[in-house]
């Protein structure tokens, strides 16, 4: 059955994420509650500025929150600096930063408007700072970068840290010859990680 992401209520979002990610780590209440706040801002922001185009409750939890834990779940225990481009609505980014407090992350994202949304969302989260600029002009080093939304090879093209890991489709991550484990609840969706040496201190 379609879950309609506008009216659903949060106490269903919470029920679902916690349900399905439960085979990879128990989720806090606490941490089910950050969650849940991210939801409701993204689906009120997302009726003026197009953050993302899945609607349904059920498939944002899986392919948004779900992939997103995941990939926080695979990154190295201990404290991490990293640096999620193009974090859009804040995936995995957010997700990553509360799952994993121990961590900074940075989210970069040059779209002055989902700017603006990922300050207001990530308000509460003391670990999150919001970079305003182009992938290409950060200069800071990081631990990991993450990302979901922009093209592979472009990523790769980044010098900002040597470990990598990506949410991607399988066919994007056969042609670049990293290491990809799959991920439970996309069709056909890959982590996509490359791993060398610590980046943050050059």
């Amino acid at each position: 059955m379609c879950i309609s992401l506008w009216r659903a209520p949060i106490e269903m979002f919470r029920e679902l994420l916690a349900a399905d990610f439960d085979p990879y780590g128990a989720l806090s209440q606490a941490q089910l509650d950050q969650l849940a706040n991210h939801y409701t801002a993204l689906t009120r922001w997302n009726e003026r500025l197009n953050l993302t185009r899945i609607r349904d409750m059920s498939d944002s939890v899986r392919f948004h929150y779900c992939e997103s834990l995941f990939l926080a779940r695979f990154l190295p225990p201990g404290p991490q600096r990293i640096v999620d481009i193009g974090s859009g609505g804040g995936f995995p980014g957010i997700p990553v930063a509360i799952f994993r407090p121990d961590c900074e992350i940075s989210l970069v994202e040059s779209h002055q408007r989902k700017a603006v949304f990922l300050r207001e969302a990530a308000r509460e989260l003391r670990n999150v700072k919001v970079i305003t600029k182009r992938a290409e002009d950060v200069q800071e080093r990081f631990d990991w970068l993450v990302s979901r939304a922009v093209a592979p090879i472009d990523i790769l093209r980044l010098e900002i840290s040597n470990n990598i890991a990506l949410l991607i489709g399988e066919e994007d991550a056969a042609k670049l010859g990293g290491e990809s484990t799959p991920i439970p609840w996309g069709n056909q969706r890959v982590l996509f990680h490359v791993e060398r040496r610590s980046s943050a201190n050059p």
